[in-house]
């Protein structure tokens, strides 16, 4: 099967199985692609869909978010984690708001020039809202395209040069049609293709796969391990947050001591808190950013 119509399978199945996405339907606006990219890093549609829905319901554009607090956009994040995406989203709309009139660019180096904006999701923007032909390649794309095309079980642990390229050399030349072919692979990844148990007898792309055509060998790198949340800084942080999530102002650091036992844990996660701007200190008080 030549690479163009390895695309153009994906297309057909998934124009026939995608989910039902909201930021994927013909009425997304370009910052509900934005949001949707951001909120979707590290974590599963099932948490998403919900806080995308109330998110974009409160700021349906990026001024409506830049015009309000840092605070309420950590508070609006709840307990999706790494709270971080909420802030480099706010940002985000301020930038627009200051350099593009409050719309999210069209323009790919426009948008890598976005704070916190890197490869994957400026390009997933471009594509997703724009139609685009760009290659958008996550950690699912990866995995289909060394499997399907190379014949390796899987890719590396990060999105190289080498991927954009041996990607995009799948995609249709037409924009519209390439930008489908985007978002199908990453489909066929999420659904099909999967790390662990691959549903080979449900892809469109079996009869061309090259890792099927070689036996499906398995990978010789390390495997990867669930990250651990329990007992670890990252779950400290999120209590810490929660506390002043609930909270209207700042609240004495003797509340926050109350949420766990270990005082050297505790201070540093606290403390990380802080160097990342999610949450400010007044006196012996804290808040989250700009919640004063």
């Amino acid at each position: 099967m030549p690479t163009t119509d390895l695309a153009e399978a994906a297309i057909r199945w998934y124009d026939a199985n995608a989910r039902d996405l909201p930021w994927r339907g013909p009425d997304a606006t370009p910052w509900g692609v934005l949001v949707s990219e951001v909120m979707l890093q590290q974590t599963p549609v099932s948490r998403v869909l919900p806080a995308w829905e109330a998110w974009m319901a409160r700021w349906p554009t990026p001024a409506a978010l830049a015009a309000d607090t840092p605070a309420e956009a950590i508070r609006m994040w709840g307990r999706l984690g790494y709270p971080r995406r909420a802030m480099r989203l706010r940002e985000c709309a301020v930038a627009m708001v200051e350099r593009h009139g409050g719309e999210v660019p069209a323009n790919l180096d426009e948008l890598l020039a976005l704070p916190g904006v890197g490869t994957y999701t400026a390009r997933a923007v471009a594509a997703f809202a724009y139609g685009q032909r760009h290659p958008v390649v996550d950690t699912n794309v990866r995995r289909l395209v060394a499997r399907a095309s190379q014949g390796e079980p899987d890719a590396g642990p990060t999105t190289t040069a080498a991927d954009l390229v041996t990607t995009e050399e799948l995609l249709p030349l037409e924009p519209a049609r390439a930008a489908r072919a985007s978002v199908a692979f990453m489909e066929l990844g999420a659904l099909i293709c999967t790390a662990r148990t691959p549903k080979c007898a449900d892809c469109p792309l079996v009869g061309a796969c090259a890792w099927r055509a070689s036996g499906r060998p398995a990978s010789t790198g390390p495997t990867r391990r669930p990250q651990q949340y329990a007992g670890t800084d990252r779950q400290v942080r999120g209590l810490l947050l929660a506390v002043l999530r609930a909270a209207t102002g700042p609240v004495p650091g003797t509340r926050l001591d109350l949420v766990w036992a270990d005082d050297v844990q505790r201070d540093r996660a606290l403390a990380s808190l802080l160097a990342d701007g999610l949450v400010e200190r007044h006196g012996e008080r804290y808040a989250l950013a700009g919640d004063v």
